[in-house]
């Protein structure tokens, strides 16, 4: 803090943050158009692979409107707020900055230009309701998909943004909760949305006894390529600057994939004596996930652990948990992104501690960061399940979620676009 009767000095534009923020925001909408399409569309059965896409796309139309028309205000504006003092704006940011009001050209986000950032946290915006997806793949509306997705922005996203991210006076900030790129955020609060889903809507015709591979493995590799490449702007973007910080959060990202890919393929080959594809490609994106929190704090060491043990858990989640306890999250959105999520928040809270080889000067007790790691993953499940059963379940009496049973024996592309993926005669 500057000495009293100081002033503080104005945020300066820096052309080389900016550049890289430009490019970091174009890496993240990768993320979800074409990376999650791809790999979300190469797991479904080919009657569902242009409904998946389509969802994408939509949901990228949807949230980008959303985001400029009050998104941004809610989860972003620290009208109201102030360090320690919990109030109704430590829970949701005001309407001052509803369409976007008072951004122009020159207005600054620390040292990049407003509308960078506005862009860059579109981009998170959009991947998260994008995610959910796979849970309900091959059997929701689309109609009740873009109602699902605006409410769940709405009620359950901007929220939660805005207690981790807005700044001193946020609840979940002002905890203590380190959340670097969104493991709360975005996947932990997707991951829950997502079993909510599959369970209100039942499971798939047929499903566990039909089997239903994916019909393009493909699509699912060059889409986790995507996502493994575009994850470098999710997580070193979020430093909002070219520096130190930015290169440490893209090498930790590297390294807790990598480790999570062996961690999968290594449990997988012991249990069913051979490595899979599908299996590399979960272990990948279950690296990224829970990486994500840590990615500002940990060290090399701390990304090699948090790899392998996101990587090696998630094979029994979403292998085997899922069908011991019968629920149908179709493409493992709960048995990745919501199980790496809480192994990658609760582990943040360890290796943020520089005796543990962490870079958060601030933890001097890798227990009691644990600890509010935990208190944070609590609030997000609670929030994010509660809110997401309300809003299905209204959804569900007020227009249905599900395709009829014809429909979802035709598949979703014919029965909800009239198109097919492929016309091969």
């Amino acid at each position: 803090m500057p000495a009293l009767g100081q002033a503080v000095p104005a945020p300066t534009l820096n052309a080389g943050d900016t550049a890289w923020m430009i490019v970091a925001s174009a890496f993240v909408l990768m993320m979800t158009i074409p990376g999650v399409a791809l790999f979300y569309g190469g797991m479904v059965r080919a009657k569902n692979l242009l409904s998946v896409m389509m969802q994408c796309l939509a949901i990228t139309a949807l949230v980008t409107v959303l985001w400029m028309a009050y998104g941004y205000s809610l989860a972003f504006s620290t009208l109201g707020m102030h360090a320690g003092v919990t109030n109704w704006h430590s829970f949701l940011g005001a309407f001052d900055r509803v369409m976007l009001a008072g951004l122009t050209p020159s207005t600054l986000y620390q040292t990049v230009p407003e509308s960078v950032f506005v862009m860059f946290q579109l981009t998170f915006a959009i991947i998260t309701p994008a995610l959910i997806i796979g849970a309900y793949a091959e059997r929701m509306k689309f109609s009740a998909m873009l109602w699902f997705s605006g409410l769940w922005l709405s009620l359950v996203y901007l929220p939660i943004a805005h207690m981790v991210w807005s700044g001193p006076g946020s609840l979940l900030g002002d905890l203590g909760v380190l959340d670097f790129a969104g493991g709360t955020v975005v996947h932990i609060n997707a991951g829950i949305a997502g079993l909510v889903a599959c369970l209100v809507l039942g499971k798939r015709r047929g499903w566990p006894h039909t089997h239903m591979p994916p019909h393009n493995l493909g699509y699912t590799v060059i889409g986790a390529a995507l996502l493994w490449l575009g994850w470098f702007g999710f997580n070193a973007g979020s430093a909002v600057a070219a520096n130190g910080n930015a290169g440490m959060a893209m090498l930790v990202t590297q390294i807790a994939t990598a480790a999570a890919v062996i961690g999968w393929v290594a449990v997988e080959w012991i249990v069913h004596k051979r490595a899979s594809v599908l299996g590399a490609a979960s272990g990948a994106v279950a690296g990224l996930v829970a990486i994500t929190p840590a990615a500002g704090t940990a060290g090399p060491a701390g990304a090699l652990v948090i790899g392998l043990a996101a990587g090696a858990a998630c094979f029994f989640t979403a292998t085997r948990l899922k069908h011991k306890l019968g629920y149908d999250d179709s493409l493992d959105v709960f048995g990745v992104h919501a199980v790496a999520g809480i192994i990658g928040a609760l582990l943040t809270g360890m290796f943020a501690a520089p005796k543990l080889g962490g870079f958060d000067s601030a933890v001097t007790s890798p227990l009691l960061q644990l600890w509010i790691q935990a208190k944070g993953v609590g609030f997000t499940v609670a929030w994010s399940g509660v809110l997401s059963w309300v809003i299905l379940k209204l959804l569900d009496r007020a227009m249905g979620l599900r395709v009829g049973p014809e429909q979802e024996q035709v598949g979703l592309d014919i029965a909800e676009h009239e198109e097919r993926a492929y016309n091969l005669s």
